[in-house]
Protein backbone atom coordinates (compact mmCIF):
# COMPACT_ATOMS: atom_id res chain seq x y z
CA UNK A 1 0.00 0.00 0.00
CA UNK A 2 1.51 3.57 -0.75
CA UNK A 3 1.84 6.21 2.15
CA UNK A 4 -0.40 8.68 2.60
CA UNK A 5 -0.44 10.99 -0.71
CA UNK A 6 -0.81 14.69 -0.64
CA UNK A 7 -0.90 17.28 -3.54
CA UNK A 8 0.21 20.57 -3.29
CA UNK A 9 -2.39 23.12 -5.52
CA UNK A 10 -2.70 26.74 -6.23
CA UNK A 11 -6.18 28.49 -6.70
CA UNK A 12 -8.88 26.64 -8.37
CA UNK A 13 -9.96 29.62 -10.19
CA UNK A 14 -6.87 30.45 -12.03
CA UNK A 15 -4.85 27.03 -11.82
CA UNK A 16 -5.18 24.51 -15.06
CA UNK A 17 -2.12 22.52 -13.98
CA UNK A 18 -3.42 22.11 -10.67
CA UNK A 19 -6.36 20.87 -11.71
CA UNK A 20 -5.01 18.20 -13.92
CA UNK A 21 -3.80 15.60 -10.99
CA UNK A 22 -6.29 16.90 -9.03
CA UNK A 23 -9.44 15.45 -11.17
CA UNK A 24 -7.43 12.68 -12.28
CA UNK A 25 -7.18 11.45 -8.70
CA UNK A 26 -10.94 12.63 -7.33
CA UNK A 27 -12.44 10.81 -10.55
CA UNK A 28 -10.61 7.73 -10.17
CA UNK A 29 -11.54 7.58 -6.33
CA UNK A 30 -7.93 7.87 -5.34
CA UNK A 31 -7.26 9.36 -1.90
CA UNK A 32 -5.57 12.34 -1.01
CA UNK A 33 -4.97 15.19 1.27
CA UNK A 34 -5.27 18.48 -0.77
CA UNK A 35 -3.04 21.84 0.23
CA UNK A 36 -3.75 24.53 -1.32
CA UNK A 37 -1.38 27.60 -1.85
CA UNK A 38 -2.84 30.89 -2.52
CA UNK A 39 -0.46 32.09 -5.91
CA UNK A 40 1.20 35.32 -6.51
CA UNK A 41 1.40 36.59 -3.00
CA UNK A 42 4.50 37.49 -1.13
CA UNK A 43 4.82 34.58 0.86
CA UNK A 44 3.65 32.02 -2.52
CA UNK A 45 7.73 30.87 -3.64
CA UNK A 46 8.52 30.09 0.23
CA UNK A 47 5.33 27.88 1.05
CA UNK A 48 5.47 26.23 -2.52
CA UNK A 49 9.22 25.45 -2.26
CA UNK A 50 8.60 23.31 1.56
CA UNK A 51 6.97 20.81 -0.89
CA UNK A 52 8.45 21.28 -4.06
CA UNK A 53 12.25 21.70 -5.31
CA UNK A 54 10.95 23.73 -8.08
CA UNK A 55 8.79 26.03 -6.40
CA UNK A 56 5.66 25.83 -8.49
CA UNK A 57 2.32 23.75 -8.53
CA UNK A 58 1.17 20.83 -8.57
CA UNK A 59 3.57 18.58 -6.43
CA UNK A 60 2.89 15.37 -5.42
CA UNK A 61 4.20 13.91 -1.91
CA UNK A 62 3.74 10.09 -0.73
CA UNK A 63 6.39 10.63 2.30
CA UNK A 64 9.79 11.48 1.84
CA UNK A 65 8.71 11.24 -2.06
CA UNK A 66 7.74 14.02 -4.25
CA UNK A 67 6.73 14.37 -7.95
CA UNK A 68 6.06 17.79 -9.39
CA UNK A 69 4.66 18.60 -13.13
CA UNK A 70 1.50 17.74 -13.95
CA UNK A 71 2.21 14.76 -16.66
CA UNK A 72 5.04 13.55 -14.37
CA UNK A 73 2.20 12.94 -11.51
CA UNK A 74 -0.39 11.27 -13.73
CA UNK A 75 2.64 8.86 -14.76
CA UNK A 76 3.22 8.38 -11.27
CA UNK A 77 -0.12 7.55 -9.91
CA UNK A 78 -0.49 5.08 -13.34
CA UNK A 79 2.44 2.90 -12.01
CA UNK A 80 1.09 3.35 -8.74
CA UNK A 81 -2.18 2.38 -9.67
CA UNK A 82 -1.88 -0.25 -12.41
CA UNK A 83 -5.56 -1.86 -12.27
CA UNK A 84 -7.29 1.45 -12.23
CA UNK A 85 -5.64 1.81 -16.40
CA UNK A 86 -5.38 5.71 -16.09
CA UNK A 87 -4.00 4.99 -19.66
CA UNK A 88 -6.06 3.16 -22.03
CA UNK A 89 -5.37 -0.63 -22.18
CA UNK A 90 -5.38 -1.23 -25.97
CA UNK A 91 -1.31 -0.43 -26.78
CA UNK A 92 -2.56 1.98 -29.70
CA UNK A 93 -5.06 3.79 -28.03
CA UNK A 94 -2.33 4.30 -25.11
CA UNK A 95 0.37 5.65 -27.33
CA UNK A 96 -1.76 7.73 -28.96
CA UNK A 97 -3.26 9.15 -25.28
CA UNK A 98 0.36 9.31 -24.10
CA UNK A 99 1.16 11.59 -27.01
CA UNK A 100 -1.42 13.76 -26.92
CA UNK A 101 -1.65 14.38 -23.34
CA UNK A 102 2.80 15.32 -24.19
CA UNK A 103 0.95 17.53 -27.04
CA UNK A 104 -1.11 19.77 -23.95
CA UNK A 105 1.69 19.82 -21.79
CA UNK A 106 4.75 20.87 -23.73
CA UNK A 107 2.44 23.00 -26.86
CA UNK A 108 -0.61 25.69 -27.01
CA UNK A 109 1.42 28.27 -25.59
CA UNK A 110 -0.67 31.33 -27.37
CA UNK A 111 -4.22 29.86 -26.32
CA UNK A 112 -2.64 29.57 -23.05
CA UNK A 113 -1.08 33.37 -22.98
CA UNK A 114 -3.89 35.08 -24.26
CA UNK A 115 -6.98 33.04 -22.60
CA UNK A 116 -5.86 32.33 -19.27
CA UNK A 117 -7.99 30.07 -17.14
CA UNK A 118 -10.78 31.72 -14.84
CA UNK A 119 -13.50 29.49 -13.99
CA UNK A 120 -15.58 32.55 -12.49
CA UNK A 121 -15.23 35.02 -16.11
CA UNK A 122 -18.80 35.46 -17.66
CA UNK A 123 -18.58 33.54 -21.16
CA UNK A 124 -17.44 36.33 -23.54
CA UNK A 125 -15.00 36.42 -26.64
CA UNK A 126 -11.93 38.66 -27.03
CA UNK A 127 -9.57 39.24 -30.28
CA UNK A 128 -7.50 36.24 -30.91
CA UNK A 129 -3.87 36.19 -32.69
CA UNK A 130 -3.71 34.00 -35.57
CA UNK A 131 -1.47 31.44 -33.54
CA UNK A 132 -4.45 31.54 -30.82
CA UNK A 133 -6.52 30.20 -33.13
CA UNK A 134 -4.38 27.36 -34.76
CA UNK A 135 -4.58 26.68 -31.26
CA UNK A 136 -8.04 25.94 -30.57
CA UNK A 137 -8.09 24.39 -34.03
CA UNK A 138 -5.57 21.78 -33.49
CA UNK A 139 -7.24 21.13 -29.93
CA UNK A 140 -10.39 20.63 -31.88
CA UNK A 141 -8.69 18.02 -34.45
CA UNK A 142 -7.21 15.91 -31.46
CA UNK A 143 -10.73 15.62 -29.73
CA UNK A 144 -12.22 14.54 -33.39
CA UNK A 145 -9.67 12.10 -34.43
CA UNK A 146 -9.50 10.72 -30.81
CA UNK A 147 -13.57 10.41 -30.37
CA UNK A 148 -13.84 8.84 -33.98
CA UNK A 149 -10.91 6.32 -33.10
CA UNK A 150 -11.95 5.24 -29.53
CA UNK A 151 -15.17 6.83 -28.37
CA UNK A 152 -17.41 3.82 -29.30
CA UNK A 153 -16.57 2.84 -25.74
CA UNK A 154 -17.92 5.79 -23.88
CA UNK A 155 -18.09 9.46 -23.83
CA UNK A 156 -14.42 10.47 -23.45
CA UNK A 157 -11.53 10.73 -25.73
CA UNK A 158 -10.84 7.33 -25.58
CA UNK A 159 -13.92 5.64 -24.25
CA UNK A 160 -13.54 5.91 -20.66
CA UNK A 161 -12.23 8.61 -18.52
CA UNK A 162 -8.01 8.81 -18.58
CA UNK A 163 -5.38 10.99 -18.29
CA UNK A 164 -5.91 12.30 -21.64
CA UNK A 165 -9.09 13.39 -20.20
CA UNK A 166 -7.45 15.06 -17.13
CA UNK A 167 -4.68 16.80 -19.14
CA UNK A 168 -7.39 18.70 -21.45
CA UNK A 169 -9.86 19.08 -19.33
CA UNK A 170 -8.28 23.33 -18.04
CA UNK A 171 -8.89 23.63 -22.13
CA UNK A 172 -12.68 23.19 -21.95
CA UNK A 173 -13.07 25.56 -19.71
CA UNK A 174 -11.24 28.30 -21.97
CA UNK A 175 -13.60 27.63 -24.99
CA UNK A 176 -16.37 27.88 -22.54
CA UNK A 177 -15.53 31.07 -20.78
CA UNK A 178 -14.01 33.11 -23.62
CA UNK A 179 -16.76 31.79 -26.30
CA UNK A 180 -14.41 29.72 -28.60
CA UNK A 181 -16.08 28.09 -31.81
CA UNK A 182 -16.53 24.63 -31.13
CA UNK A 183 -17.97 22.03 -33.38
CA UNK A 184 -20.29 19.57 -32.27
CA UNK A 185 -17.47 17.36 -30.95
CA UNK A 186 -16.08 19.74 -29.15
CA UNK A 187 -19.03 20.85 -27.65
CA UNK A 188 -19.92 17.37 -26.73
CA UNK A 189 -17.05 16.59 -25.02
CA UNK A 190 -17.32 20.33 -23.09
CA UNK A 191 -20.78 19.13 -21.60
CA UNK A 192 -19.21 15.25 -20.44
CA UNK A 193 -16.56 16.97 -18.83
CA UNK A 194 -18.98 19.77 -17.37
CA UNK A 195 -20.65 16.41 -16.14
CA UNK A 196 -18.14 15.15 -13.86
CA UNK A 197 -19.18 15.16 -10.45
CA UNK A 198 -15.62 15.55 -9.69
CA UNK A 199 -15.15 18.97 -11.98
CA UNK A 200 -18.17 20.58 -10.46
CA UNK A 201 -16.81 20.49 -6.96
CA UNK A 202 -13.89 21.58 -8.14
CA UNK A 203 -15.98 24.33 -9.91
CA UNK A 204 -17.99 25.03 -6.90
CA UNK A 205 -14.95 25.82 -4.89
CA UNK A 206 -13.12 27.88 -7.04
CA UNK A 207 -16.26 30.26 -7.67
CA UNK A 208 -16.04 30.99 -3.47
CA UNK A 209 -11.92 31.61 -3.65
CA UNK A 210 -11.67 35.24 -1.92
CA UNK A 211 -8.17 35.42 -4.34
CA UNK A 212 -7.70 37.65 -7.41
CA UNK A 213 -4.83 37.54 -10.09
CA UNK A 214 -4.80 40.49 -12.09
CA UNK A 215 -3.39 38.97 -15.05
CA UNK A 216 -5.70 36.38 -15.47
CA UNK A 217 -8.55 38.87 -15.29
CA UNK A 218 -8.78 39.49 -18.77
Amino acid sequence: MPEKLTLVIGNKNYSSWSLRPWLLMRQMGIPFEEILIPLYRPETKERILTYSPSGKVPALREGDRVVWESLAIAEYLAEMFPRMNLWPEDPAARALARSVSSEMHAGFHALRSELPMNIRRNPASVPMSEAARADAARIQAIWRECRARYGGAGPFLFGRFSIADAMYAPVVFRFFNYSVDRDEVASAYQETIFALPALQEWVAAAKTEPWMIAASER
